[in-house]
């Protein structure tokens, strides 16, 4: 109070408010009304306080003595609703993105496809087997790029799994960093909680931001990963409920982020840097949020900065190895292949043949019934449905399963989607599918997804 009452109002204002707040307490000694104020004060930490209020005069005799100020603390309150628009920003982008990137996936599907058959079909050391690889290389990079769209489109949920979170950040930052002249260094708790992650996103999550780092150490220098196991309040700083969670930072040496671009480095589109996208962050953010988790950074311009990624950690459970699902392997059977895509129908046919499998087309849900009734009518039942999940203008995967397994319980389904977030993607059992496949897949993808659905019914 002593420290307070020796200061004048414009000794609390921030610097860039001054301007503003002094020509709004001119008119509000000019005008006998109420003003509203909006303005930053900087407290004795240094920290910015976002305050909103009102300001009157105290006149005397038709002339102002004072003003009067009634001032309210709307920090959190402004974060809140910083979030909110972020997420309606994030909405609108991915109704955009969303289709953008399922209609790129199809495409991306047939020429993948296309690759992988005419690598199978000539020899290795070859100058035409290294133009496929090369092309295989370019078009995987696009896949990647369908996958950051991805991340924006609404109602997408993360196909999660139980991971060790320390060796999953650990390769990503090795992958990131490769031929770089920036040194890692790893501080990762000895027992580590676990966490319920899509692994595609977090590393994405994680490229991202190595990558960042990487370009803000021209030079090189040192970046430091960290993961911890803490525990959260109910009235913990970053807005998550309480609970247990694993902290992931990632702090490098770098030019630092100003203030001003601390509050919109994750708006999407926002980059400083000539060549940049300004995505990288919009998608961790996006990823982060569809994790339940949350992502926040701390920067000081000319020292370096942090980002600090909180994601929920979860019970540890047993779980298959990749090794233990796919050891047992099929080749051969009857296959339905259900898309509205015809290069993507025949590019599927052609790798279902290469690998010894049988198989026919439709090209929505009401084909498919029709052709999986008379299959077994003719007592030579379809031993898999590959469908697509969506099908303009007809029945897509969702409705086709529901109606197979009325038809014939032992039915099973391979679902298949350019929007590789949807829901159904994420949670397939629920649906009655036996196994999924996202667009854009390649021949060894599909051998691996037909391993692991078939074996259940033959």
């Amino acid at each position: 109070r002593d420290e307070v009452s020796n200061l004048t109002i414009f000794d609390l204002i921030a610097p860039d408010c001054q301007g503003h707040c002094k020509t709004t307490f001119q008119q509000v000694l000019a005008e006998d009304r109420v003003h509203q104020i909006d303005t930053t004060f900087i407290a004795k930490d240094g920290q910015r306080i976002e305050i909103e209020g009102s300001a009157t005069a105290i006149f005397k005799d038709g002339k102002p003595l004072y003003s009067q100020c009634i001032f309210r603390d709307v920090t959190e309150k402004r974060k809140m609703e910083e979030e909110i628009l972020k997420t309606q920003k994030l909405e609108s982008i991915g109704v955009f993105a969303g289709g953008l990137a399922h209609d790129f996936n199809n495409l991306l599907t047939a020429i993948l496809g296309n690759i992988s058959l005419a690598k199978a079909t000539i020899a290795e050391n070859t100058p035409l087997a290294g133009r496929l690889k090369k092309a295989e290389k370019a078009s995987l990079r696009a896949k990647g790029l369908t996958q950051q769209l991805l991340t924006f489109a609404k109602g997408g949920a993360p196909i999660k799994k139980l991971s060790g979170i320390a060796d999953l950040v650990r390769d990503s930052v090795d992958f990131s960093l490769r031929g770089s002249n920036v040194k890692q260094k790893y501080q990762f708790d000895p027992d580590l909680w676990t966490a319920e992650v899509d692994e595609d996103q977090l590393s994405q999550v994680v490229q991202n931001l190595v990558i960042n780092a990487g370009q803000a150490m021209p030079d090189g220098g040192s970046l430091t990963v960290t993961g911890k196991n803490i525990t959260l309040g109910s009235d913990n700083h970053t807005g998550l409920p309480a609970g247990r969670y694993l902290l992931l930072t990632v702090a490098d040496e770098g030019y630092g982020i100003s203030r001003q671009d601390q509050d919109k480095i994750f708006d999407p589109y926002f980059s400083r840097k000539e060549s940049g996208s300004g995505l990288g962050l919009a998608v961790a953010y996006a990823i982060m949020k569809k994790h339940d988790g949350r992502i926040t950074v701390d920067s000081v311009p000319g020292t370096g900065t942090t980002f600090s990624l909180y994601l929920p950690a979860a019970r540890p459970r047993f779980e298959k190895t990749g090794k233990q699902q796919h050891e047992e392997s099929t080749t051969g059977g009857h296959i339905l292949i259900m898309d509205d895509e015809n290069m993507v129908r025949d590019v599927a046919a052609e790798m279902l043949d290469f690998l010894g499998y049988t198989n026919s087309s439709a090209k929505n849900g009401e084909q498919a019934i029709t052709l999986y009734l008379a299959a077994l009518s003719q007592g030579k039942p379809f031993d898999a449905v590959l469908m697509d999940l969506t099908i303009p203008g007809g029945m897509g995967g969702k409705e086709t399963m529901a109606r197979l397994l009325e038809i014939d319980p032992q039915a099973t389904g391979i679902a298949s989607s350019g929007y590789a977030n949807d829901p159904i993607m994420a949670n397939f059992t629920d649906y009655g599918f036996s196994a999924v496949i996202p667009k854009p897949y390649e021949m060894d993808e599909l051998r691996t997804t037909l391993a692991q659905a078939l074996p259940r019914n033959r």
